[in-house]
């Protein structure tokens, strides 16, 4: 390297995120930018109505303990309306945010999983259900990790059976609670069909992941090969 004038270095960074900096620039511009960028995703409206979900849960669990299922079920379908809300005005704000694609799946799952526990513990859903459901999220989670480890992939989006198994999913915790405030014939009727269309679902929707990764790796293998 000349030790004067300016000069341009060549940063090796991972594929297509090479870039040009040059050796005057000032080192401390980087740190400063970067949590500025995370502090105005967190501030976002979408992202501050994803938090406020994830701060009704303990309130949710509270209430479930206690045995005041009403109230239990009034702060869950707060929270799933938080839900509905954060991704039309992240649309209409045009506010969408990689933080926020994260943190919504992440409360989501937060908020169903938990409930579904706190609903095994209390004897109001069978332990059959919630371990298959936790069973699930933890094989893809590790699944995933392990992909991202090895061969870089990511981005898996949810699929329609994954799509169906969270409305089945949070179909069942509604009528749950609400079999314990409401006894009537009906809610019995959807309450047993909507846990036993998650626990079909639960079982379909991690097969057909198990299917997706299949594909995408073979897509890899014949990328490498070439």
């Amino acid at each position: 390297m000349h030790p004067r004038g300016p000069a341009r270095l060549q940063i090796s960074t991972p594929p297509g995120d090479n870039f040009l900096v040059s050796s005057t620039a000032e080192p401390a511009e980087p740190p400063i930018r970067q949590p500025r960028i995370r502090l105005s995703q967190i501030l976002t409206a979408p992202n501050q109505l994803t938090l406020a979900r994830m701060a009704f849960l303990p309130f949710v669990v509270i209430k479930l303990v206690e045995g005041h299922y009403r109230g239990a079920l009034i702060l869950f379908l707060l929270a799933g309306l938080s839900d509905g809300l954060d991704g039309l005005v992240a649309r209409r704000l045009h506010q969408q945010t990689l933080l926020g694609q994260y943190l919504d799946p992440i409360a989501d799952k937060m908020l169903l999983s938990t409930v579904f526990l706190v609903l095994s513990i209390v004897h109001r859903i069978p332990w059959k259900f919630t371990i298959l459901v936790f069973s699930r999220d933890i094989c893809i989670l590790i699944v995933s990790a392990v992909l991202y480890t090895i061969a870089g992939l990511r981005d898996f989006r949810p699929s329609i059976f994954g799509k169906a198994n969270t409305l089945a999913q949070v179909a069942a915790v509604i009528f749950v609670m609400l079999f314990e405030v409401n006894q009537s014939h009906w809610v019995a009727v959807l309450r047993k069909g909507f846990l036993q269309a998650t626990f079909v679902l639960t079982i379909v929707s991690a097969l057909h992941y198990l299917y997706l990764v299949a594909q995408r790796l073979d897509k890899l293998d014949q990328v490498s090969a070439n």
